[in-house]
């Protein structure tokens, strides 16, 4: 028995080294052997420790020699198909976004824009495949992303913390709010969340001077904060506005009509319902008609028709509504 162990343990050590080292091989190889702490800083240093741990950026791109992921750019400087590391090449691509958006773009706004809407700009070559990195699974925050813009200014161009962090240029400060406002909406796509919008509210509510009046005006709804936007999708007649309140009319032959009151003359009243049809009642022949405030004119199943993630998307484009500055 003795030797029979004796015999097969030195083999089991042998097999779990070969394991072990073909899992730290594979590791090396692909750039994840670092580790990021779990409060980091704004700094390229910070950044770094994204790029190589929680951001995952490894898995899809590679910086010069540094790695063997191939789906996306390579980041560093590498061959001839990538003769400029990424600070240096952002610089080339702020003048290409320049040109086609018809405003200003530096290198820090193409990068920041390259985190925050990755198919503005697809590289030749290359699919619009990259992850959402401030949605789930990744889920970076404001901060964190800040980190990696510093980490890849470095790489062949030059750092301004400022323009990264403290003075953010218009252009930034718009895709900062996109971000900040998809992590307060649980990870939200708000470019996605607009066409959520498109397909369930705009026949309804106006937004910036368009769509529907059935329901109250959307401009600027992010001031009313994500609690009330929730509720308002979620509970409904939780959240009435004044001047949207339910109505139930009943005429004298027993037939209800269920919508808002909007118009009431001495006459008669006009109900306008949720599908935006418009009933006329002549006020001889009500029997009642009343606030409801158990109901409302929005559907109630609507939640139910939208995912868990357009739920998310919509919000984070509802909280990108921001109300005009006064003049």
């Amino acid at each position: 028995m003795n030797v029979t162990i004796t015999r097969v343990l030195p083999f089991l050590l042998l097999v779990l080294g070969v394991y072990l080292w073909i899992g730290y091989a594979i590791t090396e190889l692909t750039g994840g052997g670092r580790k990021s702490s779990a409060a980091v800083d704004i700094s390229p240093e910070g950044g770094e420790a994204i790029y190589w741990g929680k951001g995952r950026c490894f898995t899809c791109h590679s910086v010069g020699g540094q790695g063997s992921a191939v789906r996306g750019p390579n980041h560093g400087q590498f061959g001839e198909k990538f003769p400029l590391a990424m600070g240096a090449r952002a610089v080339e691509r702020a003048k290409e976004r320049t040109e086609k958006e018809g405003m200003e773009f530096t290198a820090i706004d193409y990068t920041v824009e390259s985190l925050a809407s990755p198919g503005a700009y697809v590289v030749k070559g290359y699919k619009n495949e990259m992850a959402v990195v401030y949605a789930p699974p990744i889920s970076l925050n404001l901060k964190e992303i800040k980190a990696v813009i510093a980490y890849l200014m470095t790489l062949g161009g030059d750092l301004d913390m400022a323009a990264i962090d403290t003075k953010p240029s218009e252009v930034t400060l718009g895709f900062y709010a996109k971000i900040a406002a998809a992590a307060e909406a649980g990870g939200g796509d708000p470019g996605l969340g607009a066409q959520v919008y498109e397909d369930n509210c705009t026949d309804c509510h106006t937004l910036n001077g368009e769509g529907g009046e059935v329901g109250p005006d959307l401009t600027g709804i992010s001031a009313k904060g994500l609690k009330f936007i929730s509720e308002a999708i979620l509970q409904p007649a939780k959240a009435l506005t004044k001047g949207f309140e339910t109505y139930v009319a009943v005429d004298k032959e027993g037939r209800q009509t269920v919508g808002l009151k909007t118009r009431d003359e001495a006459g008669e009243v006009d109900i306008t319902k949720a599908n935006g049809d418009v009933v006329t009642i002549a006020k001889g022949e009500l029997k009642e008609i009343k606030i409801d405030d158990t109901k409302s004119i929005m559907p109630d199943d609507l939640s139910e028709a939208m995912t868990v993630k357009d739920y998310q998307d919509i919000l984070s484009f509802l909280m990108l509504q921001k109300p005009k500055p006064a003049e």
